[in-house]
């Protein structure tokens, strides 16, 4: 697959992380107003909506969709039902920039399973940028004590957000593999919606269990409307759309490593909206991702 970086390529990968940046910040603004597999359920509900009326062909019986239900529901299950419920899970216990420079190891993800299960190669630049972003993550998850990282014992967030960026870097190789009719890739947004239709389902499951199993309940009002109709439009249907351009023409291991952008902007957006003032660990986190990104660019 080629990895050629062309500026409208990075420009079309830049954008899903500022959105995904926005997406952590409301996500840890609304932990009160509602419970985070509801929140991850109700997105894509009102996703579901906006792209109906633009792609409800692919819902017919002969639009190639149910022939190929198994690799649907797959991509469903990883880039709707799983991703952003564990990612709002770990906002309950994390913050918005612990919690996206946690995803900054989505790099060593790709690259592990590209090599492992899509005989994908490995660079040495792309392996370098890898270990120098870990080592942002590290710095982080020792909170910039690295002695500590003898004993480091994770919070709940950073495991739910490990286990998220896993499967957000198993979705993205499987978006890269054309695997499913001509007519519904070619249509942005019929791909999309095959994808919401099983994601749903799997979320509608989530979210039965955590009303089950928790005092769930929402506080309904005029935050949690924004904020919903913020995540479904930017985050899920915007963002979703710019990263499978972006990795369509650059490849998943290079478009692994502008995710790393996400923290840089989650930063800014931290400060000015939830007052989580960035502090100096997190420079030095800052510094190895961008210097992986960097890196990693090179041939």
């Amino acid at each position: 697959m080629s990895a050629r970086l062309t500026p409208r390529t990075a420009a079309l990968l830049t954008l899903p992380p500022l959105l995904w940046a926005g997406n952590a910040v409301v996500g840890r603004l609304v932990t009160d107003l509602v419970p985070p597999i509801t929140l991850n359920f109700l997105r894509w509900v009102l996703a579901f909506a906006i792209l109906l009326p633009l792609a409800a062909w692919v819902l017919r019986p002969g639009s190639g969709l149910w022939a190929h239900w198994r690799r649907f529901a797959l991509l469903g299950l990883l880039g709707v039902g799983l991703y952003n419920a564990l990612q709002y899970l770990a906002l309950h216990t994390s913050t918005a920039l612990n919690v996206t420079l946690v995803a900054s190891s989505m790099p060593l993800w790709m690259m592990a399973l590209g090599r492992l299960f899509f005989d994908a190669r490995i660079t040495r630049p792309q392996l370098l940028g890898a270990l120098l972003s870990m080592a942002g993550v590290a710095v982080v998850l020792a909170r910039g004590d690295l002695a500590q990282l003898a004993q480091l014992q994770l919070v709940p967030g950073d495991l739910y957000m490990l286990a998220a960026t896993i499967a957000w870097a198993w979705y993205s190789w499987l978006l890269a593999r054309r695997a499913e009719p001509d007519a519904i890739r070619a249509d942005w947004a019929a791909f999309l919606l095959a994808q919401i239709v099983f994601g749903l389902g799997w979320s509608g499951l989530m979210t039965a269990g955590e009303w089950a199993l928790t005092d769930a309940r929402i506080q309904w009002g005029w935050p949690l409307a924004a904020a919903l109709l913020f995540v479904a439009v930017g985050p899920a249907v915007l963002a979703y759309r710019f990263w499978g351009l972006g990795v369509q023409s650059a490849g998943p291991t290079v478009a692994g490593f502008f995710g790393n952008l996400t923290p840089l902007f989650a930063a800014v957006m931290s400060a000015l909206f939830l007052g989580e003032a960035p502090r100096l660990y997190h420079a030095a986190a800052f510094a190895l991702i961008v210097a992986g990104i960097v890196v990693s660019a090179r041939r």
